[in-house]
């Protein structure tokens, strides 16, 4: 059996999907289960139980036997939240349950980190584990992250492999549930489909123009095909990035969309509000080096290519599932 935490959210559902394309159907989906706008990410995926996170433990120490393999994506992941004991609880202690029972019952693990421990990224975007204990997340989400990363670090005790995967800007189907923290792609989409016109912020820095701000965005596929990969043929344990490791413009993206919606461009620039501006990234890539490295030389979506198929196949058809 293989557990997916997270199962109903977007990155953890569209793992779900991918296993299940793979053939795998005996998935042990875990979650909070109570909120009906996730629901429909699950409603036509093959799995063998549906776990709540609040008994997930007791579960798994009666059926650990039987479990192959971990992924740990469920978190809270709301970087507008400032409660900082949620982040302890759902994100922190909650993951370090996770690792705990991997090591007692050697269960491989893959969690889910984030590429908001890197902050303004003053020390750059590098997965080395050398920066982690000096790195500066901007919100308590980051920090609940990199805090979880550098506990993991000082384990003596680990699962036999593990890998935490910090991931940069994902957009794709399954996201729709997400509200505020959806991506970009889908806001602009939403906002090209009702207005016909797409908002950026103005850049606040003399060293980029309006809507040339960058990210590393990466397409959902990409990653659940990392994460695929990584269960088959991780032997390096460690964190690493997951991102495409080509930042592009916001710019960029808000074309894109115009394109794939085959509508005219017509795109407004407006102040970035005050109480972001000063904790605004203008630029995020992810040093790819360390994933490339364990032997993942697949082709990653291009940003037009990623988005073309999002807005066409899954936006404009209403179809939000993967």
């Amino acid at each position: 059996m293989i557990i997916v935490t997270g199962a109903a959210g977007f990155i953890g559902s569209c793992l779900v999907g991918k296993l299940n394309n793979k053939g795998y159907k005996e998935i042990i989906i875990v979650d909070d289960f109570s909120h009906p706008d996730k629901n429909d990410n699950i409603i036509h995926k093959a799995y063998r139980e549906k776990i709540h996170r609040d008994i997930f433990f007791d579960w798994l120490k009666d059926h650990h036997k039987d479990v192959e393999f971990i992924f740990h994506i469920g978190a809270r992941t709301d970087t507008t939240e400032f409660d900082k004991s949620v982040f302890d609880r759902l994100n922190l202690n909650y993951s370090k349950s996770v690792w705990k029972a991997c090591t007692e019952y050697a269960i491989p693990l893959i969690y889910a980190s984030s590429a908001a421990t890197y902050g303004m990224g003053e020390l750059g975007y590098h997965d080395r584990h050398d920066i982690v204990e000096r790195l500066k997340p901007l919100n308590p989400y980051g920090e609940s992250k990199n805090e979880f990363d550098k506990w993991a670090l000082k384990q003596h005790d680990s699962p036999p492999y593990w890998a935490g995967m910090k991931f940069f800007n994902v957009y794709g189907p399954n996201e729709y549930h997400k509200g505020r923290m959806a991506s970009v792609v889908f806001h602009a989409y939403n906002q090209i489909r009702d207005t016909g016109k797409v908002k950026l912020f103005k850049s606040h820095n003399p060293d980029y123009e309006d809507g040339k701000q960058v990210r590393d965005f990466i397409y959902v596929k990409d990653v659940v095909n990392v994460l695929f990969f990584l269960m088959k043929r991780g032997e390096s344990s460690g964190i690493y990035n997951l991102g495409t490791g080509r930042a592009r413009t916001f710019l960029d993206l808000a074309k894109a969309v115009f394109k794939s919606a085959d509508i005219t461009e017509n795109i407004e620039f407006i102040d970035t509000p005050v109480d972001i501006r000063d904790k605004y990234q203008y630029f995020t890539e992810a040093d790819m080096n360390k994933l490339l490295a364990t032997g993942y030389d697949f082709h990653f979506y291009s940003l037009e290519e990623g988005i073309e198929e999002y807005v066409q196949e899954f936006l404009i058809t209403g179809l939000l599932k993967f």
